[in-house]
């Protein structure tokens, strides 16, 4: 399952590529943001990525969909993000083989989630993203979409503005989480206190300083 903590990340020299899921202005950026600086002030390396990438050819694709100038089919659509990650692959698994932490705003879950939400069978939307570098830990920031609404109530998207089908995204991405062994986050909180209930849960067990990739070996089972 996508984001379960797996003992292949001992093998690549304490990198690490996590994923911050979540429903639209579930404050992803945001966290990704707080703890790629809170990593970086601890001397790790950290390379950040948020989905979808809208400069490549597939992106400006996806843009153009998301703003109802094209119409794609459900799945036609999830196979625009499914590639438009594939377009980075090589600069992730680059990243990696480096020794850098790489951290995505949004990641294979989420067409797992949003696909799901329209009725695509969530085998299928796993099977396709099988070529992808795998997340050692996902972080879900979890929000209702009725909360999450209130945080961007103009120029939404055609998926923002979609409150119903962002209820079932989230009923998948929590469904998701208990799967995979994710962490999951109250993200109706402030913004210091979701970046601080982030670090705490993925610490270490009995430290008393957040987690730094390079200790990552307790929380993997």
């Amino acid at each position: 399952m996508f984001g379960e903590r797996r003992p292949s990340c001992r093998h690549c020299g304490g990198d690490v590529l996590i994923a911050v899921e979540g429903v639209d202005q579930s404050g992803k950026q945001t966290q990704v943001e707080a703890l790629a600086q809170h990593l970086r002030e601890r001397h790790q390396r950290v390379e950040t990525l948020e989905f979808p990438v809208y400069t490549t050819p597939i992106g400006q694709e996806i843009r153009a969909a998301l703003a109802s100038e094209r119409s794609f089919p459900p799945d036609v659509l999830q196979l625009l993000f499914v590639a438009n990650r594939g377009e980075l692959r090589p600069q992730i698994e680059a990243w990696l083989a480096d020794g850098a932490h790489v951290i995505c705003d949004r990641y294979v879950a989420s067409s797992v989630a949003y696909g799901e939400a329209q009725g695509l069978d969530p085998r299928w939307l796993r099977d396709i993203q099988r070529f992808l570098p795998r997340p050692g830990l996902t972080v879900l920031l979890d929000i209702t979409p009725s909360v999450a609404a209130l945080r961007k109530q103009r120029g939404r998207d055609r998926f923002e503005a979609d409150l119903a089908l962002l209820e079932r995204v989230r009923e998948s991405y929590l469904r998701q989480a208990r799967e995979g062994k994710w962490i999951t986050v109250d993200a109706s909180q402030k913004k210091e206190e979701v970046a601080l209930a982030v670090r705490a849960a993925l610490a270490p067990p009995g430290s008393l300083d957040p987690w730094i990739p390079g200790s990552l070996d307790p929380l993997i089972p």
